[in-house]
């Protein structure tokens, strides 16, 4: 799983987090994200995936959560002694769970106040970066429709969408998504994860992806990530895992029995170790 650190965007190493100083809620976590690619991170609820997101994007603190031990590496530099904020205007965007915008601002307000990510950016030899709004707009033509309108009078699939655009106008090179299928209809999923893929596609885009719905994170991811209890109990090409007859059975409930199964509960899990490279 080593590799090269320009290769890598993202490199977790056997990390550990603490929570109210007594509740472990990451145990050894190690995880890379390959520069240019969506990787999905998957496991059930209280298995530690939003955790690792706020570990990477440096949240922790703000739910008495804290970095036991361990390693994060964001483009080959250690994030420990980086601010949210920094790690933001360094090309880290993380879109929280629940699809947190500024309700009472319209829609071109929300993306106006995430161009103070670009503040302090890195020169090029073209100057400063400006914010694109119109990158937005040509993913999410309904914004430009909705533009000013009351963020909070939007749809949920729209507010995802003001979400995943309010990261883009950071110009990102990570992006963190928690969960962006949450509480959306089917069709809401299909079109918000075509144009996630698109934008990885696209813009080339790295991408840490929290998912319950396996299926379709792993229909848009290159590479996966299975969480259990803390710890990655699993991990593949997105097409391994995928057609894994013992992942289809045991973590996406597919062998016939109806409900996903821990991997505990499977005898030979134990002799078998690591089953993906």
């Amino acid at each position: 799983m080593t590799r090269n650190a320009t290769d890598n965007v993202l490199e977790v190493n056997n990390i550990e987090v603490i929570y109210n100083k007594v509740v472990q809620a990451l145990r050894g976590l190690s995880l890379v994200v390959p520069r240019g690619q969506i990787v999905a991170l998957l496991g059930s609820n209280g298995a530690g995936k939003s955790t690792t997101l706020k570990a990477v994007s440096g949240l922790l603190a703000l739910e008495d959560g804290q970095l036991e031990s361990g390693s994060i590496l964001f483009n080959g530099q250690s994030t420990a002694a980086l601010a949210p904020q920094q790690l933001v205007r360094s090309g880290l965007s993380h879109v929280m769970e629940g699809r947190r915008v500024f309700e009472d601002l319209t829609v071109e307000e929300n993306l106006v106040a995430a161009t103070y990510a670009l503040t302090g950016r890195k020169h090029t030899e073209h100057g400063a970066p400006k914010p694109d709004f119109d990158l937005v707009y040509t993913y999410f033509p309904r914004l430009h429709e909705r533009r000013k309108g009351l963020a909070g009078y939007l749809s949920g699939g729209e507010q995802q969408m003001l979400a995943i655009g309010r990261a883009l106008i950071a110009q990102p090179q990570l992006i963190l998504l928690d969960e962006p299928s949450l509480g959306l209809s089917p069709k809401l999923v299909e079109d918000i994860f075509t144009i996630i893929a698109r934008i990885n596609a696209e813009r080339g885009t790295s991408m840490l992806l929290v998912e319950q719905n396996a299926t379709v994170a792993l229909a848009v991811a290159h590479r996966g990530y299975i969480m259990e209890n803390g710890k990655i109990v699993i991990d593949g090409t997105a097409e391994r895992l995928a057609n894994d007859p013992d992942v289809r059975e045991f973590y996406l409930g597919m062998g016939g029995g109806g409900e996903a199964k821990s991997f505990k509960e499977i005898k030979h899990y134990k002799r078998r170790k690591r089953w993906l490279s």
